[in-house]
């Protein structure tokens, strides 16, 4: 079958792209690394050019990512209509945005000229492929069509080539529809936790332990499953989507540095969701900052731990049955050195008893949005935890056993966000098409199309790059890069998305009734929480700076 001439350009474009890329890394690698080695000092002076870098590079993937979706669709022969305009408006857009200025948020652009690379944007600008999808992508007349289509019901292909994963979406769906969506606008307005029935019956799909092991009682089905259950329950509400996070914070840690009895005394309990984990490692004072955690974890004489210290933005704290808490075990040893992580078992709270064991209490914290866990400021006094607590059972590798779990974590984030950027987007669609204004309804307004256009287009790149990245955890291999660049665009695409959509409700979207409120509340945390865009930005920038490729692939 003769490649589709779109599907061939793109590929063509990808070539230029990366070419350009290359040409920015080193043009950036001047700036921060004139020895060869990236210099902390010069990487701070130049933080935009860095950020910069990672955000081509991530615009770059994005666009290889999605190439090689419709290469596979077209493959398939699922290649059609909607899925050309989907890649012509992507490419079209990014291109724009690449040969231009990188929205790394709003009111922050990074143009070619601040890294000296006008001569080679120009070259990008020039190649006969790019130059196709700059002038004939992202029209008027593409994004009016797309919009058609999307009205009547066809979406952009989202097949896994794989029976049982796409059954699994759909089994998801069917769930969140039925049992999440028509519920958690109420749960929001009301500050209420999700039923704990919803959760239960959450447990008896395996959403607790997709990406546990079979031999303890998970799916052991990785990362892909993972991110196809969290994106469907997000599309939903995002508390749905997020309560499988701390769960898969847990059973990445204990699965992959846990002895053996933690192992087998955890994972299966975790699995079926009788233990309700929660991640505890943000302190008041430290943010981002890990190295700086002063909460103590002290050896008692009878081998038992105490923690004493307090903690903040732990999320599902009072309904927990376990916490997994990072503290300074060796108080001689300063930054990450000293860090353990300690396994620590708690009693489930009630609404009217949130933390009834001795030496911890809590305070909630009030939230824009993401309420149906709630969050809270922890306070230890003496927190006693068994001496089997000690993850791993050895002192000082609390730091690098969870840096190895934000791979994952960062990936469930940016599923979760693709979620919320297509609840976005189902809400706008439905308002447009009921709303009338002047005698037509809101999508016969080219402002309104475009924006729900747009919407889809950006969910596809978004989509495409965070499930490389889960097929690059899934083959064992690390994706610290992928992962931070999955996050940064979905992120950004659920923002704009609910931002978008609520304007699309004009004065509507800024009451409370209407969900679109929530959804904008909601996808404001995507860009925080698992790591501040700044800080994936900083985490991607400096690893394309050490990377041997031009660009992940």
């Amino acid at each position: 079958m003769e490649m589709s001439e779109w599907i061939s350009l793109a590929q063509q474009t990808c070539s230029a792209a990366k070419t350009y890329f290359a040409a920015v890394r080193v043009a950036t690698a001047k700036m921060v690394a004139p020895k060869g080695k990236p210099e902390a000092t010069l990487i701070e002076q130049h933080q935009r050019q860095v950020h910069g870098l990672a955000w081509i590079g991530t615009t770059v993937a994005a666009l290889e990512e999605v190439a090689n979706w419709a290469m596979r669709a077209e493959k398939s022969e699922r290649f059609g209509e909607i899925e050309e305009l989907s890649l012509k408006l992507g490419f079209g857009e990014y291109c724009h945005q690449l040969v231009s200025s990188i929205a790394m948020s709003a009111g922050e652009y990074l143009r070619p000229s601040e890294l000296g690379v006008e001569l080679e944007s120009n070259a990008l600008k020039t190649d006969p492929a790019t130059a196709r999808f700059l002038s004939e992508g992202n029209t008027a007349a593409n994004r009016a069509r797309f919009a058609v289509l999307l009205a009547e019901g066809a979406r952009p292909d989202e097949s896994f080539e794989d029976e049982m994963l796409d059954l699994i979406r759909e089994q998801f769906r069917t769930f969140t529809a039925n049992r999440i969506a028509p519920y958690a606008h109420g749960w929001h307005i009301a500050d209420e936790l999700i039923p704990i029935e919803v959760i239960e019956e959450m447990a008896d799909l395996g959403v607790f332990g997709i990406c546990i092991a079979e031999e303890f009682g998970g799916l052991g089905l990785g990362k892909a499953a993972m991110c196809l259950v969290s994106e469907e329950l997000s599309r939903g509400w995002i508390c749905a989507g997020s309560l499988g996070t701390r769960s898969e914070i847990a059973g990445d840690l204990i699965g992959e540095n846990g002895t053996k009895e933690q192992k087998a005394e955890l994972l299966p309990k975790i699995a079926k969701g009788s233990i309700l984990p929660t991640a505890v490692f943000t302190e008041p004072d430290t943010g981002s900052d890990l190295a700086s955690v002063r909460t103590r974890g002290v050896v008692q004489s009878d081998g038992s731990w105490s923690i004493t210290g307090a903690k903040t933005w732990i999320t599902h704290a009072a309904r927990a049955d376990l916490m997994t808490v990072l503290c300074r075990t060796d108080l001689d040893t300063p930054g990450y050195g000293g860090l353990s992580m300690l396994l620590a078992r708690k009693t489930r709270g009630t609404d009217t008893t949130p933390f009834p064991d001795p030496g911890i209490d809590g305070s909630e914290i009030g939230v824009l949005g993401y309420r149906g866990m709630k969050e809270y400021a922890l306070g230890f006094d003496g927190f006693s935890v068994a001496e089997a607590g000690l993850l791993g059972g050895v002192q000082g590798q609390g730091f690098k056993h969870l840096m190895r779990t934000f791979e994952g974590a960062r990936i469930q984030t940016a599923a979760r966000a693709i979620g919320v950027a297509w609840n976005a987007f189902d809400l706008g669609l439905q308002y447009a098409m009921e709303r009338r204004q002047f005698g037509k309804n809101l999508l016969a307004f080219p402002r309104v199309s475009d924006k729900l256009a747009m919407m889809v287009a950006e969910i596809i790149m978004a989509r495409e790059l965070t499930y490389s990245a889960a097929r690059h955890k899934d083959r064992g291999e690390r994706c610290d890069i992928e992962a931070g660049m999955a996050k940064l665009l979905a992120a950004r695409t659920a923002w704009s998305n609910a931002d978008n959509a609520l304007q699309i409700h004009g004065g509507n979207g800024y009451a409370l009734e209407y969900e679109i409120s929530r959804v904008l509340c909601d996808a404001r945390i995507l860009n925080i929480f698992e790591g501040a865009g700044e800080i994936q930005a900083q985490v991607v920038g400096r690893g394309l700076l050490n990377e041997e490729q031009t660009v992940p692939n």
